[in-house]
């Protein structure tokens, strides 16, 4: 590790923007490794990189680093190639350069060996293990602000994996010119401060002169009355004039001085925002990496195009944004992009696109992720959504298209009849419209079929301030977003219906569910204000406002006591002991110095889902509560059957054991099962065996079956799909978590 904190620091900032530029390079030499340009800049990149770690003395990395610059200087002069094995080898010298940056600005060891990476980039075979891919890096001891993409390379299959919270941007450049500016702001300031020290000095002389006059009126009237003498009115009239004078040259004083610090104060805003700032590309470069290596693995070839990267937006913006893009990215590319096969035997050209843009409206920063390939299957929509009970038929059939797309927005909800252990659980897009609503943003998704399909993200330019809607409850305020108010109106308990368990109003034709902020936020009766008397018929005329929140399509009405004012507000978010608060999302200081609660409209329409469940839900729930659901489970490791029957027991099925598939094959004709978990690799007749079996039986044609196996190749899995399973689970990365979410999404 640098020991110098400084240099450190430094190198660290340096390092980076040297593996970015090399890391797109040969993104770039990949695709035309004949462009000498690109081969002349990434050999002075890595001529520059080694040269700053043999100047701090970072000796393993400027090993690899000249024997990288090597490389190039050879492709330079045409005595080699480069082929796309020469851009992996390459590849993996720029892994071991980066964990290499990363062990000497943080000191977290790494387990590069340098003599087996040098004979790799010489194309030499290595008996010893190769250079782990992953980039798990232990968080450094030191708390100072020294994180990084060192850490997080955008080229590991783990970070594909969701890390929310992790990436972060501590580091921002700023040009000159903003600094400059902030300073004479800054200078402005300090002037204005002076004139308001001038202010209790003028307070005081107003002050002395009241005390003044004060003491000498009860005499001064006294001598009037007896000598009313004019010379003696005048001094008294003199004296309140001076006094007049002077409050009214300090109020207009301290009005001017007011109006300065409002300009001055809002320019500091202004530019510290501007500073903050970042254009997109500080988080699209991390994808290219990462789009080549999903493609090379899935067997396709995709073009990946990134427009509008110098698109500025906040930087906590781009930091909360990395882990929903990269589920977009790859939900393209594992669901949305055919092979190359598929695509030519639909007439589409071989290589697939896959494209994200960035722009910038008025008020928002836009993100597009879009690709050719199947777009979405409306069909399987439908039947996911009924199937999870999410709608009835009957409302279905009268939705449109644009309608029935943001189901797939739903927790659980995946049309994938595979799922794997990284794919196809239907987690990926549920956590992309949280992430994307807690930027205070919204998604959109459009598609045709064979077409392509494109998510669009907007988001706000800045989070320093947001706008909301203040309301009474009882006296007390509380706010709303106003992206999420659709509008609002009066109502009065005579308009209030119930349908299924829930109270719903209608609005433009169309049925929406109202409920009362203050049970949604679990107050007292006695805290519930005015309204509280929609229990009581005598109050069934009166009319009491009702908010109408819009939440990724859905609708919900939120009565309360008034509609008090719209402003905007700096949100404070809780602190660390308060990490967590259901239905608010943070609080404010109001114009009147009330503390006053900013509510979270997803969490408000999650608690009406919840408290209010339809009656044919309760009905649904007392009949599958009637039934345990029994689950067959075949395998011949007595270690692995029992915790994984443990597992399942825990989560209330009734767990059945086979030793191999034959056992399982004779349990299976005699028992009825709801869903059969088997391994593969089993004796007298293996997992794929038994699957085949299963599907040629119609009694089980239908039944859910989940492979969990050490068999981790894309073949394996294939073999799988077409033996007839519905689930891929690998034992090396087992989560019993997700052995349960798929057998419950299954069943």
């Amino acid at each position: 590790m640098i020991e110098d904190k400084e240099l450190r620091y430094l190198f660290q900032m340096e390092s980076e923007e040297h593996l970015q530029s090399l890391d797109r390079g040969l993104l770039e030499l990949e695709k035309n490794p004949r462009n000498q340009s690109i081969l002349d800049d990434i050999f002075r990149e890595a001529h520059s990189l080694k040269g700053s770690a043999r100047m701090l003395g970072v000796v393993d990395m400027e090993t690899i680093a000249h024997h990288f610059e090597d490389k190039l200087g050879q492709a330079k002069r045409g005595k080699i190639v480069l082929t796309s094995e020469m851009i992996d080898r390459l590849y993996s010298g720029l892994d071991a350069i980066q964990k290499l940056a990363s062990e000497a600005v943080f000191g977290t060891p790494t387990d590069v060996d340098v003599e087996r990476v040098l004979a790799e980039l010489e194309g030499s075979k290595s008996k010893r293990a190769p250079v782990a891919q992953d980039e798990t890096t232990v968080a450094p001891p030191d708390p100072e602000p020294l994180e990084s993409p060192l850490e997080k390379s955008p080229v590991s299959d783990a970070d594909t994996k969701t890390d929310s919270g992790q990436y972060r941007i501590d580091a921002i450049r700023v040009k000159p010119k903003q600094l400059d500016a902030l300073m004479t702001h800054a200078g402005e300031l300090t002037v204005t401060k002076i004139r308001i020290a001038r202010r209790p000095i003028q307070m005081e002389q107003a002050l002395a002169l009241w005390e003044e006059l004060s003491q000498d009126s009860f005499f001064n009237n006294a001598q009037i009355r007896e000598s009313s003498t004019s010379a003696a009115l005048q001094q008294n009239q003199e004296r309140w004039k001076q006094m007049g004078s002077l409050l009214n040259r300090l109020k207009n004083e301290f009005s001017e001085d007011a109006t300065r610090l409002e300009l001055v104060a809002n320019s500091i805003e202004e530019g510290i925002r501007s500073v903050r700032l970042l254009p997109m590309s500080t988080i699209l470069n991390l994808f290219p990496r990462m789009v080549r290596d999903m493609a090379n693995k899935n067997g396709k070839d995709i073009d990946f195009l990134i427009q509008g990267g110098e698109t500025s937006a906040d930087k906590r913006i781009l930091e909360e944004m990395k882990d929903p893009l990269m589920h977009l990215i790859r939900n393209a590319i594992d669901h949305g992009v055919e092979t190359p096969l598929e695509r030519k035997k639909l007439g589409k050209p071989t290589q697939a696109t896959v494209c994200v843009k960035a722009y910038q409206t008025s008020t928002n920063v836009v993100i597009e992720i879009s690709d050719d390939g199947r777009g979405l299957d409306l069909d399987a929509i439908k039947r996911k959504a009924l199937h999870q009970g999410l709608i009835r038929e009957e409302q279905l059939a009268q939705m449109t298209a644009e309608q029935i797309r943001p189901f797939i927005f739903h927790s659980g909800f995946s049309t994938s009849d595979f799922v794997t252990d990284v794919s196809g659980r239907g987690v990926g897009l549920d956590v992309v419209r949280a992430n994307v609503e807690c930027l205070k943003g919204t998604i959109q998704v459009e598609s045709l079929p064979n077409k392509g399909a494109m998510f669009r993200i907007k988001l706000p330019i800045t989070l320093a301030t947001t706008r909301v809607l203040t309301v009474g409850i009882n006296g007390k305020k509380y706010a709303l977003p106003v992206e999420f108010v659709d509008t609002a109106l009066l109502v009065n308990r005579a308009s209030i219906f119930s349908i299924e368990g829930r109270e719903t109003i209608v609005l433009e034709n169309h049925a929406i569910s109202v409920a009362r902020l203050w049970d949604l936020l679990e107050l007292s009766d006695e805290s519930s204000g005015e309204f509280s008397g929609i229990k009581q018929k005598e109050n069934g005329n009166r009319q009491f406002p009702c908010i109408i929140l819009k939440v990724t399509g859905d609708r919900l009405g939120i009565v309360v006591d008034e509609l008090v004012d719209e402003q905007e507000i700096v949100l404070k978010p809780h602190s660390g002991i308060l990490k967590r608060v259901r239905n608010v999302s943070g609080s404010t200081i109001l114009g009147t110095g009330e503390v006053c609660m900013v509510l979270n409209p997803m969490d408000l329409m999650q608690s009406v889902q919840k408290n209010a469940i339809p009656v044919a839900a309760y009905e649904k729930m007392e009949e599958d509560t009637g039934k345990q659901q029994r689950v067959l489970l075949a395998e011949d490791s007595i270690t692995t059957r029992t915790q994984e029957k443990r597992i399942l027991e825990a989560s209330g099925y009734q767990v059945t054991t086979a030793v191999d598939g034959m056992d399982a094959m004779n349990k299976l004709n005699v028992q009825s099962f709801d869903a059969l978990i088997s391994d593969i690799e089993m004796p007298n007749m293996n997992g794929l065996e038994l699957t085949e079996k299963i599907r040629q039986n119609k009694k089980y044609n239908e039944m859910p079956v989940i492979l969990v196996t050490s068999l981790t190749s894309e073949e394996d899995k294939h073999r799988g799909v077409e033996a007839g399973a519905n689930a891929y689970i690998t034992k090396g990365t087992f989560d019993q978590q997700a052995l349960l979410d798929t057998l419950k999404r299954l069943i």
